[in-house]
């Protein structure tokens, strides 16, 4: 059996049968062991009334509710825009670049194919709990391409100056390193609210609002402090083996 509490998690499919399955999975996993929570019907707005009701850690919704077709998109901006702690899964029929780049817009903190087996779930949602982004090679590689191409960001300021102050390069590297709010204090010998102002300064500075944007800078500018810090393992789109991507999908958020 699992050391620690249940995960609580809100299973919001296209319909209750659907759901009642995915479920009904994630309660016979032992590690982690899984609470789940079913909401009254399977509208976005039914949905995002029982997330704000109950809270639970992860929320597995459905792009497709009995709304419309892409009624997830719609429940995950609700969320963001009301500022919950769930954090949102996103179950995609087919993980197409338009399709993953919105979902990650919109606040998913994870996406997740069902062509994917309930196991590779479990661990979908225990590494969303744990602060990591779920995503395959293929996908990052959308958010990626897509960041270079829509958003790029600023470096210098008018004068050619660098827009950030050592302190601030130090944070951004142990970002990129994967470490928390509270290690980075520990090692700066900081509060953890000093951290965070540092943080929301270099987002303002940047022109960037998400620690993933963030990480992204760092490694497009070489900001690791150590290129041989082990990476993270994430599943390839082909399954056929795991890929070691960059500590972009290690812990995410502030």
């Amino acid at each position: 059996m699992a050391d620690g509490p249940s995960l609580r998690v809100l299973v919001g499919d296209a319909s209750r049968m659907a759901s009642q399955l995915i479920a009904g999975q994630l309660r016979s996993s032992r590690n982690p062991r899984f609470e789940t929570i079913l909401p009254v019907s399977f509208t976005s707005k039914a949905i995002a009334d029982e997330i704000v009701k109950a809270q639970p850690d992860v929320a597995v919704v459905s792009s497709i509710l009995q709304d419309s077709s892409f009624a997830g998109y719609s429940l995950l901006r609700t969320m963001q825009s009301l500022n919950l702690p769930t954090r949102p899964i996103l179950l995609l029929e087919d993980c197409e670049h338009d399709l993953v780049i919105d979902a990650f817009r919109s606040g998913a903190r994870g996406v997740f194919s069902r062509t994917e087996s309930i196991e590779q779930l479990s661990k979908c949602i225990h590494a969303v709990h744990r602060g990591q982004i779920w995503a395959s090679t293929r996908e990052m590689e959308y958010i990626l391409k897509e960041l270079v191409a829509t958003r790029p960001l600023r470096i210098v300021d008018a004068n050619g100056y660098n827009l950030l102050s050592k302190r601030e390069e130090e944070v951004v590297a142990l970002v990129a390193d994967g470490l928390t709010n509270r290690q980075i204090s520990e090692q700066l010998k900081l509060s953890e609210h000093t951290v965070k102002n540092y943080l929301f300064k270099v987002f303002e500075k940047l022109g960037i609002s998400t620690r993933v944007e963030l990480v992204l800078y760092a490694l497009s500018k070489n900001h690791r402090r150590d290129p041989a810090v082990e990476p993270v393992c994430i599943e390839q789109t082909t399954r056929r083996q795991s890929t070691a991507l960059p500590v972009v999908a290690r812990r995410i958020g502030i």
